[in-house]
This record gives C-alpha cells, structure tokens and sequence, in this order.
C-alpha cells in the first residue's frame, strides 16, 4: 500500500502545474473586460466544493457542483455540446 510520501512523490508535480494553470485561467478572466457567465460561478462553486467537501470525497463534490441535477426533460436543446456547468 502507498505511503502519503509515496502519493506526494508520484502526483505533486502534475497537481501542482493543474493549480497553477488554473490560478492563471483565472487571472486572465480578472484581466479582460466584459461579464462572465455561469460557467465562472460554476467554476468558483466547484473550487468551494473542492475546499469544503463536507462528508463525500472532493472529486464527488466538485463533480456534484458542475452537474446539472434537474430531474424534468426538456422540450428541445438549442446548442448540440455541453457547457460543463449548469446554467442557475
């Protein structure tokens, strides 16, 4: 069985670039002008969830936070991909 060592050993590096490109995703959309949509609330829910998973596992909760949970169809789709975040 891994060691927390061991963990840290094989995956910090990649995390740790994962991090920074999204600190600078971030700072780009601080830099430009213009409104965001609710892909940047989804994405700063998702980063809460991520730092407060409260009783599941992170993933479960960052994955929870971007998924659509509504329950009723609806009549037609207007746009043929998804957006990653559910429009609130």
């Amino acid at each position: 069985m891994a060691s927390k060592t061991d963990i840290l050993d094989l995956y910090f590096m990649d995390a740790r670039y994962k991090l920074i490109d999204i600190a600078a995703f971030l700072d780009r959309l601080d830099r430009h002008e213009g409104e965001s949509d609710f892909r940047h609330a989804g994405f700063l829910k998702a980063m809460e969830a991520m730092l407060n998973p409260g009783d599941q596992p992170r993933a479960k909760a960052v994955l929870n936070s971007l998924s659509d949970h509504s329950t009723e169809p609806v009549e037609g789709s207007d746009i043929q991909f998804a957006y990653g975040a559910p429009q609130e």
